[in-house]
């Protein structure tokens, strides 16, 4: 899916709006309206409101898709890989998060069929990405033989997911006094926490 700069400005203001006022709570009037445009721009680009949510998706997590491509090309060794792969995925996940959290309401609740295909064939791709990384690790003998690929993202995205939605909890209970601080936080102490975690699951 190749986006025009039209459309790109059309899922910014959307996915604003949407995780202001909730999916169902944001009507294509208040679209158009925060996007400078003519309603039936909406359906001629997208189609609906539903496809539009779907391009959100597929244009923000496709992004990821292709920093990890970037990534195993890099003459680096693998577990420096890894650890780049870990501040790909939390550095993009967390400045994205609304729309993890739209996403996750969406499909928690049941509300609607979603055809997000494209969403899971690149889940798919970056597991596929990741293991290959992990073999490179194994064949040098430094990863365990017995790793269960497919369980590191979920760890790597529901610890951030718990951290993002307690926000004022654990800025709190860690003396964060305000935004910049957790996004600090984020960025360094939590980061290098998962590192270690991941690490010492793959590392013999």
């Amino acid at each position: 899916m190749i986006l025009s700069e039209k459309q790109i400005h059309i899922i910014d203001k959307s996915e604003k709006l949407f995780a202001e006022k909730g999916f169902d709570g944001t009507s294509i009037r208040d679209i158009a309206k925060a996007a400078d445009i003519n309603i039936a721009m909406i359906s001629y680009y997208f189609g609906s409101k539903e496809k539009l949510l779907e391009a959100i998706v597929y244009y923000r997590i496709s992004a990821l898709k292709l920093l990890l491509n970037s990534l195993t090309t890099e003459e680096i060794h693998p577990l420096e890989k890894i650890n780049r792969l870990i501040e790909f995925y939390i550095s993009r996940i967390h400045q994205n998060k609304t729309i993890y959290q739209i996403i996750h309401h969406e499909i928690s609740n049941n509300k609607r069929e979603f055809d997000l295909e494209s969403f899971k064939q690149i889940k798919i791709d970056n597991i596929r990405i990741l293991a290959q990384i992990i073999k490179e690790g194994q064949d040098l003998g430094i990863f365990k033989d017995d790793i269960q690929v497919e369980l590191i993202p979920p760890v790597i995205i529901g610890t951030l997911t718990q951290m993002n939605i307690n926000q004022h909890f654990y800025s709190e209970i860690l003396g964060l006094k305000n935004d910049d601080d957790f996004e600090n936080y984020i960025k360094t102490t939590f980061t290098d926490f998962i590192k270690k975690t991941i690490n010492s699951l793959i590392l013999k």
